[in-house]
């Protein structure tokens, strides 16, 4: 058997989401990684993260080992960023050196949806070639945010756009203005512009807004216009369903 590094997705908060795979390959995992704020998160009296949080109704705390990723950075490839990724890399590395021969990663979501796995997996077979990377799909945010809401993705013909509202105002207005649904991840310091987006082209009444999901302090609902982007965590999560005048009219 050689060496195998899965990126597990654990879906966005609620230990419950997580598929049989996921829970099988995080419990037969060598070592199990997750990802932390890297400040103050090498701290081991630290908070846990979503993700850890998530995975430790599954796994036991002792076989848990934090990554520390510099996820609040909103400037490009810095090089407090680069770093976390190389340090994140050469622990995964360690690992195998130890002994390991498998070792999971669990990611919030899904490892192939805006995910720090794929930095991490990068960083790793650049140093160890012959680990074979996989990745275990997750519930995303989006998914769980229209069955909460009651509001469906997509229907018939429509098209569904999900982009980062780090992305920049243009993407998210050209989208709104586009034939289908609309989710925006991210907003967090760009609220009052969404809304501001949303209101100038009709599309504010219909829309949902999801803050921490799966946790205790989550909430669901209407998108306040006039709530502060600080109240809002980072991994907020806006979805604008696409006009639908009667049942079935987009088949």
């Amino acid at each position: 058997m050689g060496l195998t590094l899965t990126g597990v997705g654990v879906g966005p908060g609620d230990p419950e989401l997580l598929t049989l795979k996921a829970v099988r390959v995080l419990r037969e995992a060598d070592a199990v990684f997750v990802p932390v704020m890297d400040r103050p998160t090498a701290d081991g009296d630290a908070p846990p993260g979503r993700a850890e949080a998530t995975v430790a109704a599954h796994v036991t705390a002792d076989r848990l080992h934090r990554l520390p990723f510099a996820l609040d950075d909103r400037g490009g490839i810095t090089a407090r960023r680069e770093r976390a990724w190389d340090d994140a890399a050469r622990a995964v590395v360690a690992a195998f050196d130890g002994g390991a021969r498998s070792v999971a990663f669990a990611t919030i979501g899904d490892p192939n949806v805006y995910s720090t796995f794929g930095y991490l997996a990068h960083g790793v077979r650049a140093r160890r070639p012959a680990v074979e990377v996989r990745t275990v799909p997750g519930v995303t945010a989006m998914q769980e945010l229209a069955a909460r809401s009651g509001v469906p993705l997509c229907e018939g013909r429509e098209p569904l756009t999900l982009l980062p509202a780090t992305a920049g105002l243009a993407l998210f207005a050209d989208a709104l203005a586009g034939p289908g649904t609309v989710v925006a991840y991210k907003g967090w310091r760009r609220h009052p512009e969404l809304v501001a987006e949303l209101r100038r082209q009709g599309r504010l009444d219909a829309a949902v807004l999801g803050r921490a999901l799966g946790l205790p302090g989550e909430r669901i609902g209407p998108v306040d216009a006039d709530a502060d982007a600080d109240d809002l965590p980072y991994l907020s999560t806006l979805l604008i369903p696409a006009h639908r005048d009667r049942r079935g009219g987009k088949l």
